[in-house]
């Protein structure tokens, strides 16, 4: 009983594990790029050139370089959280991958990591692709905004280890729908992806500063325009967080559902 509560302890043997789910991605990496891609694209480009015709400048910029930056953290947030859900319970408890390769000297806290560092890679490419499309649209000139490549991994490790925590608990693919409803989508409101914070009450305004979401774009949009962003230690230090409590979070709720 006391073993479920120790912290994560992790060897180089996943690896092999990681590299199995991007073995497994590389034969549909096209299609799994386009549906990753098309998306965000659309909100950027629909509503940046669209809605943003008809308002005046947002923040101090264009309408388009304000949501560029949201729409960066919004796909890796995507990315990232549907990879650790949906893909990650097929693995674990539909496909039984998870019991099958456990049956080699490798470790759950092993599986466990894999599984976070695969869903944290994969959503890397989803930021990118927004952001090469900011950088070909001219949106980001500035040789800070090469930055924002540091940050987009901690973004995909925040939000895929907390997508963890919820497959950890999942029975069927359905139990997802009240993360998406009760989570994701409000927190896409209240993070500054869409508008600026500022618009909110100031009782939401609190609530956001406490946003995984809302610290990604507080790192990513000064970034992107060429700017360090101010208490970006604080941001960081909340991403990294959500991602570590996630993570530990995880491996004992795994532990309890797959080593009882």
């Amino acid at each position: 009983m006391r073993h479920r509560y120790l912290p994560p302890s992790v060897t180089p043997r996943f690896v092999p594990v990681w590299r199995r789910n991007f073995l497994v991605w590389r034969k549909l990496a096209v299609p799994s790029i386009l549906g990753n891609f098309a998306d965000p694209l659309i909100y950027m480009l629909g509503l940046g050139y669209g809605l943003g015709r008809l308002l005046p400048e947002v923040g101090g910029m264009p309408y388009i370089v304000f949501l560029a930056a949201g729409t960066v953290c919004f796909s890796t947030m995507n990315s990232a959280t549907f990879e650790a859900l949906y893909s990650g319970f097929s693995r674990m408890h539909v496909q039984r991958t998870w019991e099958a390769i456990m049956n080699a000297p490798i470790t759950l806290d092993d599986v466990v990591l894999a599984e976070l560092l695969w869903a944290a890679s994969k959503s890397f490419l989803s930021g990118l692709a927004i952001l090469i499309v900011a950088w070909a649209l001219g949106l980001a000139a500035s040789p800070l905004s090469l930055a924002i490549l540091a940050v987009v991994p901690l973004i995909g490790l925040a939000f895929a280890a907390l997508a963890l925590v919820i497959t950890s608990m999942a029975q069927s693919y359905d139990f997802f729908m009240y993360y998406f409803t009760l989570v994701i989508t409000p927190m896409a409101m209240l993070s500054g992806v869409f508008f600026p914070v500022s618009q909110l009450p100031p009782a939401l305004q609190s609530l956001s500063a406490a946003l995984p979401l809302a610290h990604a774009t507080a790192l990513v949009r000064p970034l992107l325009l060429g700017e360090a962003p101010a208490q970006w230690p604080l941001h960081a230090a909340a991403l990294a967080a959500y991602a570590l409590a996630g993570f530990y979070l995880c491996v004992i709720l795994f532990r309890r559902r797959l080593l009882q």
